[in-house]
């Protein structure tokens, strides 16, 4: 379904993104982990055309999102790492501006529903817990029943509760069969959601796999050791020529 071919990205003398490699298949939930500075947000936002590659190529179902951004946008729905929201709305407010930004017609009340948030239709935004914004932003990630969901740290800076809530919607998202693409340092997260995990390490991807596979070709039991294995280099090599 997205497909990243020979994806590179400089910023200035720095390479943020070396010739990536990379698919999503269709119905799947694919997580990127790797330390800060690494290149998975990046990696993200050239899909949702807010970073334009240096090199490569980029296509969602076939569409060329370099060359048919408008096309391939329409596709997808983007939850970005961090949320802003205009001051002094409701949430009713939000899900009807956004929806008429991107011209639809979409009853606000049935989506807030789908977060949680329908009860917290009439308040204010400004008013909302992290966990609350962060559902607020999955609900308008959903807008116009995307084929994708980008998701960038989904949890990052939520208290335990928000995180669980958080990840309970996923979970019924991926459900549902909804391909997701995510970013995100929460590997208790990762664990529970992705199909596959691909780990970013200065700007390459050094393993893509299920989280078995990832733990038979390093040798390690459980999503934090594989983690430190690949992470630090350790077995690296061995574990991209296995995955």
């Amino acid at each position: 379904m997205i497909s990243y071919r020979g994806l590179t990205k400089d910023f200035g003398a720095v390479r943020a993104v070396d010739e990536v490699d990379l698919d999503v298949r269709p119905g799947e939930t694919l997580a990127l982990i790797g330390p800060n500075g690494s290149g998975k947000t990046t990696t993200l936002k050239a899909l949702v055309g807010l970073v334009r590659p240096t090199a490569g190529r980029i296509t969602l179902d076939g569409i060329d999102v370099i060359g048919e951004g408008a096309a391939a946008r329409r596709r997808l729905g983007y939850l970005p790492q961090r949320l802003t929201f205009p001051e002094g709305i409701t949430a009713r407010e939000v899900v009807d501006y956004f929806a008429r930004l991107r011209g639809l017609d979409v009853s606000p009340i049935p989506l807030l529903a789908r977060v949680g948030l329908a009860a917290a239709a009439g308040r204010a935004v400004d008013g909302f817990s992290g966990g609350m914004r962060q559902r607020l932003g999955i609900a308008l990630a959903l807008l116009g029943e995307p084929a994708a969901l980008i998701l960038d740290e989904p949890s990052a800076a939520l208290d335990p509760s928000g995180a669980l809530m958080v990840r309970d919607i996923l979970t019924d998202i991926r459900r549902e069969g909804t391909t997701i693409l995510i970013s995100s340092h929460d590997l208790g997260e990762v664990a529970a959601l992705a199909d596959r995990i691909a780990v970013f390490v200065a700007g390459r991807i050094v393993a893509t796999g299920s989280l078995a596979e990832l733990e038979v070709a390093c040798g390690a039991r459980g999503i934090e050791p594989v983690y430190r294995a690949l992470s630090t280099g350790i077995r690296a090599e061995r574990v991209r020529s296995a995955a």
